[in-house]
């Protein structure tokens, strides 16, 4: 990659290792719907002056593109918020590496792969051995919901890039993630009305919100976009490996999450495993070139 895509990598990767943190600090003051409110109105107000010109094509494909925004953005995103009521940003980050895994088996189960070798079943197992290394080194969750909560995030994450896949190939990114955008806010408004706190938000809790929308979302895509053009999108959602990491390293120093040796062996076992699962061997078939709806969807962001 070029030096200008590889600082693209870098400024994506702790991007999106970053909306972990602030949901957590966000929620202890606001509800879920109140965070998934504020961060998909602020990033569809920044980029729909972007996306005008993008809109027809959105229309013409209205339903597969609200699907997709219920899978990967409304869904996920009030799902995420309630678990980290619950849940450090550290658990959060890393259980989200689940998502490309759960990509691949959805993926098996409705015939978009035809075979899964030994690498990636491998890459399954150690996955799923990693995140019972952090249940047991102390990255504890208050009750299983917040940790059902979050499977689910990955599912959808994982349900949303084959949407694109197969029905938005053709829709440009940048118009359809402010379409989504817009309809996250438009869902999220009612429920956000009547959860509003009564009490003005802290400092802490209102920066948290705007940077959600601001840097975690209107800025992250615009970016994202421009990873995509520079280094290609296989090389772009290589971001899915790096940004759980960031997300555990900024909950330990920020907010004093545990990190113990079982933590840290849990932590390398997730994103390895999830590494092999997503490599594909040399008698593997290549699935069709990914679409920019496709390289969009699968940055499995918070």
């Amino acid at each position: 990659m070029s030096r200008r895509a590889w600082i693209l990598f870098a400024a994506m990767s702790l991007i999106w290792g970053v909306p972990y943190l602030l949901i957590r600090d966000a929620v202890h003051e606001v509800s879920p719907a109140v965070v998934v409110f504020s961060r998909t109105a602020i990033g569809a107000v920044v980029l729909l002056p972007f996306a005008r010109r993008g809109m027809r094509i959105v229309w013409e494909h209205r339903w597969a593109v609200l699907a997709f925004a219920l899978l990967e953005m409304v869904g996920p995103w009030f799902l995420l918020s309630d678990a980290e009521r619950f849940i450090t940003s550290s658990l959060a980050g890393l259980l989200i590496a689940f998502a490309p895994v759960l990509a691949l088996v959805v993926a098996r189960l409705i015939g978009l792969e035809k075979r899964i070798g030994r690498l990636r079943i491998a890459g399954l197992v150690v996955a799923i051995g990693g995140v019972a290394a952090l249940g047991g080194g102390g990255m504890e969750a208050a009750g299983p919901w917040p940790v059902v909560e979050m499977m689910l995030v990955a599912v959808g994450y994982a349900i949303a890039p084959q949407i694109a896949a197969t029905k938005l190939r053709e829709v440009p990114a940048l118009p359809m993630t402010a379409a989504c955008l817009s309809i996250a806010a438009i869902i999220a408004s009612p429920f956000a009305v009547m959860s509003w706190p009564a009490q003005p938000q802290s400092a802490l809790a209102t920066g948290s919100l705007v940077l959600l929308g601001l840097l975690c979302t209107a800025l992250a895509f615009l970016l994202f976009f421009r990873l995509i053009a520079d280094a290609g999108p296989a090389r772009a959602t290589a971001i899915a490996y790096v940004n759980p990491v960031v997300a555990l390293a900024l909950g330990v120093a920020l907010h004093g999450d545990p990190l113990t040796p079982l933590i840290g062996a849990g932590a390398v076992l997730v994103l390895a495993g999830t590494f092999m699962a997503t490599r594909r061997s040399r008698h593997e078939a290549e699935p069709a070139p990914a679409g920019p709806a496709q390289a969009t969807s699968a940055q499995a962001s918070g």
